[in-house]
């Protein structure tokens, strides 16, 4: 499956879409990204039940300082809309290999109870 490139007008519905989305941060300039592209790419073919997208940092400065992404490449892993991994720097094959393979063996029910634990102790400590 080909990488998906990513902006400002499909980012959100891609992401809220798809069960699991790998975004890979980048910029055409930047030689680690080039580097890790046909890791990416390669990952891409083995793992079809996943969406791999793209966002050129340089094209999307809106959507990288929506993240916070202050060096690239940077990785992040969506399932189910939240944020499991998010790491900065190049993987070699075998680490992204594994990092998928966990993200989908996540039990997304308790972290969807997490998250609503969490949010409602921050809404029970706030004052009224």
């Amino acid at each position: 499956m080909a990488t998906l490139e990513l902006t400002k007008e499909n980012f959100e519905q891609t992401v809220t879409s798809n069960p699991i989305v790998i975004v890979d941060f980048w910029a055409p300039w930047c030689g680690p990204c080039r580097g890790f592209a046909p890791v990416f790419e390669q990952s891409s073919e083995h793992h079809t039940d996943v969406v791999y997208a793209k966002v050129d940092t340089d094209a999307e400065p809106e959507i990288a300082g929506a993240f916070n992404i202050r060096s690239i490449p940077t990785l992040m892993v969506f399932r189910e809309n939240v944020v499991l991994y998010q790491e900065a720097g190049a993987l070699p094959a075998a680490s992204l290999e594994q990092v998928v393979s966990q993200v989908k063996a996540i039990d997304m029910a308790k972290v969807h109870a997490e998250i609503a634990s969490r949010e409602q102790a921050d809404a029970a400590a706030k004052p009224s």
